[in-house]
């Protein structure tokens, strides 16, 4: 099995919203704001290589929006997802898996393109199953106030339209030796896929720590639609990832891909190394 990064770009969300209670004063020494309060931010994805198997997490925010949409998130920097695969050697069509950590639509809005006459969409990858969980599909599907502009119909529709979609129902369904964890608090019943590599335990963690600077349990984003529970889970999760020596994948921190985390003497969790994914 080898892993790979694949980088499809950034963009730029309020770091206030992104920080939740966690004063300015505080964060902006740790992602600083630009003039209108926004940070940049990483849509990073990882592909799984295993055999015949090409499993791909996550797909970033996708092209087929309006320009208006994608003005409001200020895209940037050289990186596609085309172009990360390209890097590797690898083509979409050649994708197996795409596994959704959940459906907001920074992490699958690359599920979907449009046709080449752009009259209707169809799935941008045309091989794979695409993997959610019944939970949170509904969930998306049937979203609150708060939520609902994150699951984008565009999104999420063609999946099940074009017959590729799968449910987990068990955590290893998708692969024998992937464990798909699950956690609330951010949306329902997100999917943090973890993978062994190389003697260690690399984890997906999606939005239940979207980056590096996230570590402390209390620096909860204002988007979590149940922040006591992010709270509960990351708590939980940051304990097991300390005693097990895990390995964080973070999909938006702006610079660092991947981190071990210990404690400091405040019983704070902090990072203990970083580095990239292939200095594994």
């Amino acid at each position: 099995m080898n892993l790979h990064t694949i980088n499809t770009g950034f963009f730029k969300l309020d770091g206030g919203a992104m920080y939740g209670v966690v004063p300015k004063s505080i964060w902006n020494k740790l992602n600083p704001a630009d003039d209108n309060n926004l940070c940049n931010w990483a849509m990073r994805c990882l592909l799984i290589e295993d055999g015949k198997r090409l499993i791909l997490i996550d797909n970033g925010i996708g092209d087929k929006q309006s320009d208006k949409f994608f003005s409001f998130y200020h895209l940037n920097g050289n990186d596609t997802l085309d172009q990360s695969l390209q890097a590797l050697g690898f083509h979409r069509d050649d994708i197996t898996d795409v596994v959704l950590s959940h459906l907001h639509f920074d992490h699958c809005g690359g599920s979907i393109a449009w046709n080449n006459d752009r009259t209707k969409y169809q799935t941008a990858f045309k091989n794979a199953h695409y993997w959610s969980n019944e939970t949170h599909w509904a969930h998306a599907l049937n979203s609150n106030p708060r939520e609902k502009a994150s699951f984008l119909n565009e999104n999420i529709v063609p999946i099940q339209e074009s017959g590729q979609l799968k449910f987990i129902k068990d955590h290893y369904d998708l692969h024998p030796e992937v464990f798909m964890r699950q956690v609330s608090g951010h949306t329902e019943a997100m999917m943090l896929p973890q993978i062994p590599y190389k003697g260690k335990t690399v984890v997906f963690c999606a939005d239940l720590i979207p980056s590096l600077s996230h570590l402390p349990v209390n620096y909860v984003m204002a988007y979590d639609i149940k922040p006591l529970e992010s709270m509960r889970d990351r708590q939980l999760f940051l304990e097991e990832a300390v005693e097990k020596e895990y390995v964080l994948f973070f999909e938006h921190d702006p610079l660092q891909e991947c981190c071990t985390v210990t404690r400091n003497e405040k019983g704070v969790f902090v990072p203990k190394d970083t580095f990239p994914l292939s200095a594994l």
